[in-house]
């Protein structure tokens, strides 16, 4: 999505279910206007926050107008593509492009032979490889992804790249950091609230953002800030850095990191977060 509107507007992570949200990219053309929908990824949920995610890809998939299947072709077929495939294969009413992603992390053999196994798994309404990285072929997938969308008008002005507010994009780039900082050390039981940002009094130059993380334990709070701070600077210095590019100044960032005990099995909390019902 963000090679295809041309802009950043959803983390990455090499770890699986980091979308926690249904984030919107617009993709302008003087022929047609493309809303990407960033969503969860279906899963088999394991607490409230699963399930609610879950509910909310769900319910997505009655609203769009065609759906994208993504698949990397370096990366065997496993049990979740299959789960998902046949999920989306009941969806008889709206049409689902397969997409071989990343091809140019595989050499062309691998990328012919992930595309039969693709074919294999569902009755597609395209089959499109592309690479983000490389470009290859992102335009034919809007191309073939703008074909299956119904005639209308555009829903959002001109030059509008996506709906989502500042201060929430500024929360998915901390926790953008703070997933790459960590690793696998910590699982995905962090939240990001930005409780304040807005230009420093006085200045027209420097905004200063104020925001919380939460984990769920103690122990979680220790590996975030690691070895003397050391890791919290790190989170900091790559989040700031990411944060002065998306609003075009400098930016003065406070980090603060609380425990919120199970917060992802707890509704309270969970609305608190900003994951409501």
């Amino acid at each position: 999505m963000n090679a295809m509107v041309g802009t950043k507007v959803a983390i990455t992570s090499s770890r699986p279910q980091t979308t926690r949200r249904a984030i919107r990219g617009i993709v302008h053309r003087p022929d047609a206007q493309l809303v990407i929908v960033d969503t969860p990824g279906l899963h088999r949920p394991r607490t409230l926050l699963g399930e609610r995610l879950d509910s909310l890809v769900r319910s997505t998939l009655t609203e769009v107008d065609v759906i994208g299947f993504c698949v990397p072709a370096a990366e065997r077929i496993g049990p979740g593509d299959k789960y998902l495939a046949n999920e989306l294969t009941g969806l008889a009413k709206t049409p689902v492009v397969a997409i071989v992603t990343k091809t140019d992390q595989a050499s062309s053999p691998q990328v012919a032979a992930q595309l039969a196994a693709v074919a294999g798994l569902g009755d597609w309404a395209d089959i499109v490889p592309v690479s983000a990285v490389s470009g290859f072929q992102l335009d034919v997938l809007t191309d073939v992804l703008i074909s299956h969308l119904p005639h209308g008008r555009p829903l959002y002005p001109d030059g509008e790249l996506t709906d989502e507010p500042e201060a929430q994009l500024v929360a998915e780039l901390i926790r953008e950091a703070i997933l790459e900082g960590v690793r696998d050390e910590l699982p995905h039981s962090i939240a990001v609230v930005v409780e304040e940002m807005g230009p420093r009094e006085g200045r027209d130059d420097l905004i200063d953002v104020h925001a919380f993380m939460y984990v769920e334990r103690p122990s979680q709070k220790s590996i975030v800030i690691g070895a003397k701070g050391a890791r919290l600077k790190q989170v900091g210095s790559r989040a700031r850095q990411q944060i002065e590019a998306l609003l075009g100044t400098k930016v003065y960032l406070d980090l603060r990191i609380k425990v919120a005990k199970d917060w992802q099995r707890d509704p309270k909390q969970l609305r608190r977060l900003g994951f409501y019902d």
